[in-house]
């Protein structure tokens, strides 16, 4: 197959990060089969490379290599065995992935990084996300923010949503408050909080919130783990 048959328009491909093109090169290299050269591959020379990206045809190449470098990390493609590196064969993983044609759920676990997400967060969240389940991963996400306010604060179960947060960041009494900060960054710190558990946690629990983009999802997953960090760090 051609790189019109397996890649997206040239210049809409030219602005993917390399987690998004990787999975439409590893489906090319699937289909040319064995003794895969990076350097063949990606030869500005190709004139089926060229009738694809054109006068752009260099700059799309540098995104194929970035591309590639992610497929290797991955360990998706490796060097053959006694090719000093020139020639590259698709893993195991490599072809178990092709072959449940999964690429979306590959695309959104590289949007997220679960390394960098506080382990009980990501426990909750991470087959969620993966799946595309969006607004049931956010409400989880700013759930465990809720129920961190509520251990954190020696709060009972009664105790939810923004009303929990005002009492715990309250800043007369607030066992959550800092009492070495001034009176306006103590306001502002239960207003982030509350704020947060307003518009993410809440809407999300009374209807669908039709979250459809992973890298939306991703930031907001993103902002309740620095809101758990900010608890962690209290006290």
């Amino acid at each position: 197959m051609s790189f019109k048959e397996i890649y997206p328009p040239s210049e809409t491909a030219i602005d993917l990060e390399p987690q998004e093109l990787a999975p439409f090169l590893l489906r090319h290299l699937d289909d040319l089969g064995d003794n895969l050269s990076r350097h063949n591959y990606t030869l500005e020379s190709n004139p089926s490379l060229r009738d694809y990206a054109g006068e752009r045809t260099l700059e799309f190449t540098e995104r194929l290599v970035e591309a590639w470098i992610l497929l290797e990390r991955e360990l998706l493609i490796a060097p053959k065995p006694g090719s000093d590196g020139q020639w590259y064969f698709i893993t195991r993983r490599g072809k178990k992935l092709v072959d449940s044609q999964d690429f979306e759920t590959y695309i959104r676990a590289n949007v997220l990084d679960f390394a960098v997400i506080d382990p009980i967060l990501a426990r909750k969240v991470k087959p969620l996300y993966l799946r595309g389940d969006y607004d049931t991963a956010i409400f989880q996400a700013f759930k465990e923010v809720e129920i961190r306010i509520r251990k954190k604060g020696n709060y009972s179960n009664s105790d939810i949503g923004v009303p929990l947060v005002r009492k715990a960041f309250d800043t007369a009494n607030g066992p959550l408050t800092d009492v070495n900060a001034d009176p306006g960054e103590k306001e502002a710190m239960g207003n982030l909080f509350a704020g947060a558990i307003g518009l993410f946690k809440n809407p999300s629990s009374h209807h669908d919130a039709e979250y459809d983009d992973p890298n939306e999802a991703a930031d907001l997953i993103h902002f309740a783990n620095h809101l758990l960090r900010i608890l962690d760090n209290i006290g």
